[in-house]
């Protein structure tokens, strides 16, 4: 099996606007490489050969900087949005999605081992595996905790919640493509109510290393000082002699 990977690189990136006016998110750079490129080569490192990249805000400039791939050792093709499509609208865009595959946001940093994930997807036999990081919330306020009457029967001062949440990092089977309407925008956060309101199986899995998107201007600076400081963290040192 050559499993296909859909990687999603059509979003504006709004919160980080100004920078994403002249430059689409997944090619802002990250210790010298455009962040999709640092994707790319882990892709490709961990065996996923067959990539397709789904465009839309600046997207000719993502066709420009990936070219077909060979450079890293892969094969790429592009859909290109007609409109904003959400997180798994364009899936319906992308030929040839007959076997279990991989999906996953184009701007995240994480040492994820995207083989392991998927083949712990295809061994669990669930329709949709979630990538998940337990993410700390600090509440900057008191927190009472009441009864059904209103009664305070607790309090915690500045506490810092923990949930689970998705890396958007998805191993996904063919049958779901039916859940996703064609030509309108649907998001993760639609198929997952679709799923539960139908009873279908969605799959948690924790992952405690390092995992950041770049969404905002302090999440794309900490993404840069991680990566800075261990590289050899996200990329084998062959690609990071390679990229320099």
């Amino acid at each position: 099996m050559n499993p296909k990977v859909v990687i999603q690189a059509g979003g504006k990136g709004s919160r980080l606007y100004p920078y994403t006016k002249v430059l689409p998110k997944p090619l802002m750079p990250v210790g010298g490489l455009p962040i999709l490129e640092i994707v790319i080569r882990q892709l490709a490192a961990s065996g996923f050969h067959d990539l397709v990249i789904t465009i839309g805000h600046l997207g000719d400039m993502i066709r420009w900087c990936c070219g077909d791939g060979s450079k890293w050792g892969v094969h790429i093709e592009y859909v290109a949005e007609d409109q904003p499509r959400g997180t798994m609208g364009p899936l319906r865009q992308v030929k040839g999605l007959t076997q279990p595959f991989l999906v996953m946001n184009g701007d995240l940093l994480t040492d994820l081992d995207f083989g392991q994930f998927f083949h712990s997807h295809l061994a669990s036999k669930a329709p949709l595996s979630i990538a998940t990081y337990m993410k700390a919330v600090n509440i900057s306020l008191g927190v009472l905790e009441t009864d059904a009457s209103d009664r305070v029967i607790g309090f915690r001062e500045k506490p810092t919640l923990h949930f689970p949440c998705s890396m958007g990092v998805y191993g996904m089977n063919p049958d779901l493509l039916r859940l996703i309407p064609e030509n309108q925008p649907f998001g993760f956060d639609s198929l997952m109510q679709r799923l539960l309101d139908l009873g279908i199986k969605a799959r948690s899995v924790l992952f405690d290393g390092t995992w950041m998107d770049i969404g905002r201007p302090e999440d794309f600076q900490l993404a840069c000082e991680v990566f800075e400081k261990r590289p050899d963290l996200f990329l084998p040192r062959h690609e990071l002699r390679q990229a320099g």
